[in-house]
Parts: C-alpha cells; sequence; structure tokens
C-alpha cells in the first residue's frame, strides 16, 4: 500500500510543469541509446530536497534511477524511447555504469586542468561529465572501478581516497546532460560524446596517471 502511494505521489511530482519537455528529452535519450551505444533508465528529481520517488527517508534526493521504471538499452530507437519517456514525463536521464564504460570521478577544477594536460599530449579521452556538485566524470572502459586501487598502487599511488579520486562501476549510476542532479543544477559535458570515443572509450591506464597527478597537486 505505502509502496503504491509512494509511486503513485513520484509520478504526479515527475509530470507536474514537465510536459513541454518531453519531446526534448526523449530526442536526448534516443541520442544516448541510439548513437551512442548507452542504456538509459528514468530517474527521480528533486524539489526543495524531496525527491520525486516519494520517499521521505530518500538518501540520494534527485539523484537515483525510479525503481519501477525499465531500462531502456543500448540500441532502442527514437520510437521506442519517446513511448516509454511519455510514461515518465520530467524524468533525469541516468546511465546505469559498468556496462558500456566505467567512470572515473574527481574534482571539478582537478578534472578540467586534467583534460587540458591530456589534449595536449594527444592522449585518447572520452566523454567528461561535470556535475553541479563540482565532480568531473571522465567515461573509461569497463573494468576501471573494479580495478582502479591496484592500478593506481602500481603507478605509485597508495590512496585513491587522499587524491579525492574514485571509480564508478557496475551499480551506480550517473546522471546525464541536461538533466538536472539532485536540485542542484544541471550536468553538463566537459567534453562532448563523439562516435570513436563513446563506444570505445579509453583504457583507465591511459588517463588515470594524469588525474592522478593532478589531483594531488590539486590537493597539495
Amino acid at each position: 500500500m505505502g509502496f503504491t502511494i509512494g509511486i503513485n505521489r513520484g509520478m504526479r511530482d515527475i509530470r507536474s510543469g514537465s510536459r513541454r519537455r518531453r519531446t526534448s528529452d526523449g530526442t536526448a535519450v534516443a541520442e544516448y541509446t541510439g548513437l551512442w551505444g548507452w542504456d538509459v533508465v528514468p530517474g527521480a528529481r528533486a524539489s526543495a530536497g524531496a525527491c520525486s520517488c516519494g520517499r521521505g527517508d530518500c538518501p540520494a534526493p534527485g539523484a537515483h534511477p525510479l525503481d519501477f521504471a525499465p531500462v531502456l538499452p543500448a540500441g532502442a530507437t527514437l520510437d521506442a524511447v519517446t513511448e516509454t519517456w511519455s510514461e515518465f514525463p520530467g524524468a533525469s536521464v541516468m546511465l546505469p555504469v559498468g556496462g558500456g564504460f566505467d567512470a572515473l570521478e574527481v574534482a571539478d577544477p582537478a578534472g578540467g586542468r586534467a583534460l587540458a594536460r591530456l589534449e595536449r599530449m594527444g592522449l585518447p579521452v572520452g566523454p567528461v561529465a561535470v556535475t553541479p556538485d563540482g565532480r568531473a566524470q571522465f567515461f573509461v572502459a569497463p573494468g576501471a572501478a573494479a580495478g582502479l586501487r591496484g592500478l593506481l598502487y602500481r603507478m605509485g599511488w597508495d590512496d585513491p581516497d587522499a587524491l579525492d579520486l574514485r571509480g564508478l562501476g557496475p551499480g551506480t549510476h550517473i546522471t546525464a546532460p541536461p538533466s538536472d542532479r539532485g536540485g542542484l543544477g544541471r550536468v553538463r559535458w566537459l567534453r562532448s560524446p563523439a562516435l570513436d570515443s563513446a563506444s570505445r572509450p579509453p583504457e583507465a591506464r591511459l588517463v588515470l596517471g594524469t588525474l592522478a597527478y593532478v589531483a594531488h597537486r590539486s590537493r597539495a
């Protein structure tokens, strides 16, 4: 009973004031599934600290997938996306991590400097998203999160926590541009997806050394 009430309340909150965003949201989602080859799931939104999922004790307001929403798989067409997204108008666009990519996350200022350095060196870089709470998320090949600590150790870095650097892998989701995250503002691309890097993001080892170095210098 309580679960059903929560779902109904969440659906009402999501629909409120969001109908004009339906077409643009569906087009963005279809780009993620059809062009970049990523799974997408409708996510909750937050307003004044309250989550549209309807749970008063939600641990991550506006920053998690809707439990009752289906995953739109990579390759889903615009028609399929539009049909599904019409059931969740105003939902945030969330990407499950661990399938097509993992993510390496650092503070936004360090991420911007690391990206500039990587591009100057001509190293391969995948998409990079920036969240409104100041985190830069570098898309890398799957498996990076599980092997992050060992890879850093082999590069001479003992503690990723001291670098404020973490890996996001299976079981986590990131909010995709242009959606709002946690009621704090929109997520944006620091480096937009491209055909060569979205479907084949770089191995973590190609970007991790620079990320770790810049993160260390930023915290020194």
